[in-house]
């Protein structure tokens, strides 16, 4: 008799145990892509996050598609040793020469272009060098030099850092270690690079779209613009399966594919901070080269 409600006990716990498992088969028994939404890494430049680009076009595509980007945000040098490793499976970078040459050695499927804007250089409202009004960033750059006046650099092996340099070499005279006085590199970001800037009232070339986004400008204003060099093309590529087979590389296309649709390219074109429009579809321009002789038809400021 004292046996009869544990058994009542046991039978509740494993008919409880039963109903769980059988509501929950269809569950168990799904493909696991239909439990888990599958998600791409998107590796791609502090730019396109600091101007809060990604902010406003990913969220569209994730509630479209169901698929979920993760981006990581580094300079493009960084952003390109992350997807050689295959640690990426969309890169979204600025400097055309590497982008081919990622390619060309097997690492990415096809290069597209995306979207462009272009490089401003910027500094302290009293312009101790005098470059108030220049569209030639060598001249801009010879007399910060020749007044040995502040200057920051990204020093991170960035597109904005790659551009910068080959400006430079347009000088008659390369920089050299005497001139680290008054030339100083951040190691860091577009957005942490132009707050050292405004700390140390320094120069700095900068992305127009970054700058425009920025919020610490303190005593500072952009103050040479439209130069032919200036043209900042981006690209997207796919991650290549081949090299890296564990690369989800149908969900990376249908990435690819959407920023480069009409749709996409529409989003872009309508991105704006305070009236302004920082990002220039590839389908609205012909600026896509990178060389330093290839002009670029500026949109204004």
């Amino acid at each position: 008799m004292q046996s009869r409600p544990f058994h009542r006990h046991v039978y509740r716990r494993i008919s409880g145990l039963l109903i769980v498992l059988v509501c929950a088969a269809p569950i168990l028994f799904l493909p696991a892509r239909a439990c888990v939404a599958e998600t791409v890494v998107l590796a791609s430049t502090t730019s396109t996050e600091n101007s809060g680009l990604l902010r406003y076009l990913l969220p569209r595509f994730e509630a479209q598609s169901g698929v979920r980007v993760n981006v990581v945000a580094v300079g493009t040098g960084q952003a390109l040793r992350l997807a050689e490793r295959g640690d990426a499976d969309v890169l979204l970078v600025h400097h055309r020469p590497s982008e081919e040459r990622f390619v060309a050695q097997g690492f990415g499927v096809q290069r597209y272009p995306l979207m462009h804007n272009d490089f401003v250089i910027v500094g302290p409202r009293s312009d101790a060098a005098g470059i108030q009004g220049h569209t030639s960033f060598s001249a801009a750059l010879e007399r910060i030099r020749q007044g040995r006046h502040p200057f920051i650099s990204r020093g991170d092996d960035s597109g904005t850092h790659k551009r910068e340099l080959a400006l430079w070499q347009t000088l008659d005279a390369p920089l050299t270690r005497a001139d680290a006085d008054w030339y100083l590199e951040a190691g860091a970001g577009m957005g942490a690079t132009l707050n050292t800037a405004v700390q140390l009232n320094a120069y700095c070339l900068t992305d127009r779209s970054t700058w425009i986004k920025f919020f610490n400008k303190g005593a500072h204003t952009m103050l040479a613009e439209g130069d032919a060099l200036a043209a900042n093309p981006y690209g997207v590529i796919l991650v290549n399966p081949r090299r890296h087979p564990h690369v989800r590389a149908e969900a990376g296309q249908r990435l690819i594919d959407w920023l480069t649709s009409p749709e996409g390219q529409a989003l872009i074109a309508g991105y704006r901070v305070a009236g302004e429009q920082l990002f220039f579809p590839h389908v609205d321009t012909v600026a896509d080269g990178e060389t330093l002789d290839t002009p670029f038809v500026g949109h204004g400021s």
